[in-house]
């Protein structure tokens, strides 16, 4: 890196591996391709990616490997580096790319998760008050949005991350982040099938380079 001093902005990256009713989880894909991806595209100026984590499809029963993967991007944390948490997710019946504004502190899973934790109308975090309790992320999702958009992607902003793992771990990560003075975002992705491989991990890139220009 030279004389350019330290990337502004360390994205830690995570996906999911499969769960009831999806077998090939494009988010595993994603994540795990991300980082060869960018190098051959060429990372933008100021980032750099700190981790990429693929998580169990899971709430509670995971809750341990999630800590860690979220302790780890604090651990790199310095003066002249900001962090983000990326997270996605998958979204089996969209057909676009969705920036997710918030979670909820509400687990109620339609399905057990795959470690068989079924919670109905359970809190997330039940120091946190009731059910309705909702958590924003901080960064500017109408700005991400747009750019996204202006960029070719069919992609909208999103008020609901629903009530199974992916609402269950952006609440947790957004949490986390606001104590310790990062951020976080949730995206929910399409299947392949609806939006090929290759445009969603041009998306993945293209988010990256989005939020440091924006951070």
């Amino acid at each position: 890196m030279g004389s350019e001093g330290p990337p502004s902005v360390t994205f830690h990256v995570t996906g999911f591996k499969k769960f009831h009713g999806v077998s090939d989880n494009p988010t595993e894909t994603i994540v795990r391709k991300l980082e060869e991806f960018i190098k051959k595209k060429g990372s933008p100026k100021g980032v750099s990616l700190g981790g990429c984590t693929i998580l169990e499809t899971a709430g509670q029963g995971a809750i341990v490997p999630l800590y860690q993967t979220l302790q780890s991007a604090t651990t790199q944390q310095s003066d002249s580096s900001k962090i983000i948490l990326i997270h996605f997710g998958v979204n089996s019946g969209a057909t676009r790319f969705a920036i997710e504004h918030q979670a909820v502190n509400e687990a109620t899973f339609r399905c057990p998760d795959e470690m068989g934790w079924k919670p109905q109308k359970v809190p997330i975090i039940p120091s946190d008050g009731g059910l309705s309790k909702a958590r924003k992320t901080c960064l500017p999702v109408d700005d991400i949005t747009k750019s996204l958009s202006n960029m070719g992607y069919d992609v909208v902003i999103s008020d609901d991350a629903g009530r199974f793992v992916c609402n269950y771990v952006y609440y947790h990560s957004l949490r986390f982040a606001e104590q310790n003075g990062i951020k976080s975002l949730f995206v929910h992705v399409p299947l392949f099938q609806t939006i090929d491989e290759d445009t969603q991990m041009q998306f993945a890139a293209s988010l990256l380079e989005v939020l440091a220009s924006l951070c």
